[in-house]
C-alpha cells in the first residue's frame, strides 16, 4: 500500500472496527461505555449489518448455541426461544445497534482491502473500496478486526464426480436463491454438519422427501428450543438479572458438557448414542448413521432444537444415507454401494472456507505481513503487529462469550496507554523460534483445510488461544502489563520539524 502524506485530507478515527456483525457491534458498545471520548467507525463490506446472520439465508437457519450465551452480555435476550432462527438473531443485532446509536457509526458497502502501519505516524493507513465510488482512504490509531473467519464470497465445494451431468437444480447454502421452491420436490442434501441437520427438517416440511447423504456421521444431540427456567428467572428477577443468572447457568452447562466429553470420551459417546437411539424408530441403524469415528467435541457437536431432525426421520419425511459418491447422474447420484438416489434438487452442504481478517492485505512500513507466520498474543493480537486487535470466538461454546472478554480487555488496554502517554502497543515474542502449534485445535474439515493460512499459537500463556471461557476470563481480566507487551510514544524532535520518532516507555 502506498504511503500517505500528512497533508492529505482523510478521515481519522481512534478505533476502526472492521465488520458490523456480532463482534463489531459488541466492540462499539464497549468503546462507547468505557471510552465515549474516542472516535470510532465501523466499516462493513456488505450492504447490511449482521455479518453471518445476514449472509446465510437458507431454510431453517438458526443458532446452534443458546441465545442467553450467544446474545450480548449487555443486552438481555427476552424471546421465549432459547434457540433462535436467523431472522430473530438478525433483528436482535440490529436492535442492539439502534438502541445505542451504534448504527450511526456504521458505513455499509465499504470493504477494507489494505491496511499499512506507519511507525512514523503511529497509525494505520487504510484503503477502502466502495461500490460505484472511488477508493476511500482513512487513518486509524487502532484497528479492531471483527471479521470473523468465514470467507463470505463462497463456501467450500469439493470435487463431486459428474455433478455437471445432474439435470436438476444445484444450490450451496451460502448462496441460497430466494426463488427456490422445493415444495413437492425430492431434495438431496450432501453433508452431515450443522448446516445439513438444519436444512433437513426445514425442507422436509414441504418437500416430497429429503435425503441427507453423508460420507461419515456427525454427533447430533437434541436440546430444548425453549429454556423454561430462563423465563421463570426473568419473570421473578426482571429481564436483566434473570438473563444474567441464565447466562451463568448456561456457561457452566456448556463448559461441563465439553469437559465431560474431553475427559470421558467413551462414556460421552455411549451417552450420546443412547439419547440418539431413543429418538429414532425401533431397529434404526444408529451405529451406521449416527456413530462417528471421532470422539465427541473433536469436532463441534450438532444440536437440533426439539429433536426436529429425528422427528422428520420418524415421520418418514427424511432419511439418512451413509455412503460414498461414485458419480452424479442426470436424475440424481449413484453411490459406491451401487444404490441410486433420485433428486430434483441437490444442496451441497459441504462446508465453509476460512479467511483471516476478511482477506485484508497488511503491511508494516511497507513490509507485507504474512499472517500465517505470526503468533497470537492473549488470543487477540499478533506478535510484531502494533495497535491491531482481533476476535476469534469459541469452537466449543457461544462465539459471543469471547466478545465481552476481548473488548473489555481492549478498553482497559487503551486506558493504560492513556495513562502512559503511549500511542503504540506491540506484542513481541520472548525469543526467536518460539515453539508453536496450529491456532485452532479442532478437527472440523473447514478448519483443517485452512490451518496453514491462520496465525499460530504458542504452547503456554499468553501465547495461547484457549478454547476456555474460564481461562480467558482469568487472562484477559488480569493485569494489562506483561514483559512481552511493549509501549511507546511518538514525539516531535523539534517544534518546526515534522519528523516523528518512537520513544520506548517503561512500565
Amino acid at each position: 500500500m502506498a504511503q500517505m502524506t500528512r497533508g492529505e485530507a482523510v478521515e481519522h478515527v481512534d478505533v476502526l472496527i472492521i465488520g458490523a456483525g456480532i463482534s463489531g457491534i459488541g466492540c462499539a458498545h464497549y468503546l462507547q461505555r468505557h471510552h465515549p471520548e474516542r472516535r470510532y467507525r465501523i466499516l462493513e463490506a456488505r450492504e447490511r449489518i449482521g455479518g453471518t446472520w445476514d449472509l446465510f439465508r437458507y431454510p431453517g437457519i438458526r443458532s446452534d448455541s443458546d441465545l442467553h450465551t450467544f446474545g450480548f452480555e449487555f443486552k438481555p435476550w427476552v424471546s421465549e426461544n432459547a434457540i433462535a432462527d436467523g431472522a430473530e438473531i438478525l433483528e436482535y443485532l440490529r436492535e442492539a445497534a439502534r438502541e445505542e446509536g451504534i448504527d450511526q457509526h456504521i458505513r455499509t458497502g465499504h470493504r477494507v482491502t489494505a491496511a499499512s502501519w506507519s511507525s512514523a505516524d503511529a497509525c494505520w493507513w487504510v484503503t477502502v473500496q466502495r461500490h460505484g465510488a472511488p477508493p476511500l482512504r482513512m487513518s486509524a490509531s487502532w484497528i479492531f478486526a471483527g471479521t470473523g473467519y468465514y470467507r463470505y464470497d463462497g463456501g467450500y465445494l469439493p470435487e463431486l464426480p459428474g455433478l455437471p451431468a445432474f439435470a436438476g437444480r444445484v444450490v450451496h447454502p451460502q448462496r441460497w436463491p430466494q426463488n427456490l421452491d422445493h415444495a413437492g420436490k425430492r431434495v438431496l442434501i450432501v453433508g452431515s454438519g450443522a448446516t445439513a441437520v438444519t436444512l433437513v427438517p426445514a425442507m422436509a416440511r414441504t418437500a416430497a422427501h429429503v435425503t441427507m447423504l453423508q460420507r461419515s456421521p456427525s454427533y447430533v444431540m437434541s436440546i430444548p428450543r425453549r429454556d423454561a427456567l430462563a423465563m421463570r428467572l426473568q419473570r421473578r428477577l426482571g429481564p436483566e438479572r434473570g438473563y444474567a443468572w441464565t447466562r451463568r447457568k448456561n456457561i457452566l452447562l456448556q463448559t461441563g458438557l465439553y469437559q465431560f466429553c474431553q475427559r470421558f470420551p467413551r462414556q460421552a459417546r455411549r451417552l450420546i448414542r443412547r439419547l440418539t437411539a431413543q429418538q429414532l424408530p425401533p431397529g434404526y441403524p444408529v451405529d451406521l448413521h449416527f456413530n462417528p469415528r471421532y470422539d465427541p467435541w473433536d469436532q463441534r457437536l450438532c444440536f437440533v432444537p426439539g429433536g426436529d431432525l429425528f422427528r422428520s426421520i420418524r415421520e418418514g419425511r427424511a432419511s439418512v444415507v451413509t455412503d460414498e459418491i461414485e458419480t452424479f447422474t442426470a436424475t440424481g447420484v449413484r453411490l459406491a454401494s451401487g444404490q441410486e438416489l433420485e433428486a430434483d434438487i441437490v444442496v451441497t452442504a459441504t462446508g465453509l472456507r476460512l479467511q483471516v481478517f476478511g482477506g485484508i492485505a497488511l503491511d508494516l512500513d511497507g513490509r507485507p505481513v504474512d499472517i500465517s507466520r505470526r503468533v497470537a498474543f492473549r488470543g487477540m493480537m499478533l506478535d510484531g503487529v502494533p495497535n491491531l486487535a482481533f476476535l476469534i470466538g469459541y469452537t466449543n461454546a457461544s462465539w459471543t462469550l469471547k466478545v465481552g472478554l476481548v473488548c473489555e480487555h481492549l478498553c482497559r488496554l487503551l486506558s493504560h496507554m492513556d495513562e502512559l502517554g503511549a500511542d503504540t502497543c506491540v506484542a513481541e515474542l520472548p525469543y526467536p523460534n518460539l515453539p508453536t502449534r496450529p491456532l485452532l485445535d479442532f478437527q472440523a474439515g473447514y478448519v483443517q483445510r485452512s490451518l496453514h493460512e491462520l496465525p499460530r499459537q504458542g504452547t503456554h500463556s499468553p501465547w495461547q488461544l484457549p478454547m476456555s471461557y474460564r481461562t480467558d476470563a482469568r487472562v484477559l481480566g488480569g493485569p494489562i502489563e506483561h514483559r512481552n507487551l511493549h509501549f511507546s510514544r511518538v514525539r516531535e524532535i523539534e517544534p518546526d520539524d515534522q519528523a516523528l520518532t518512537a520513544t520506548s516507555l517503561t512500565v
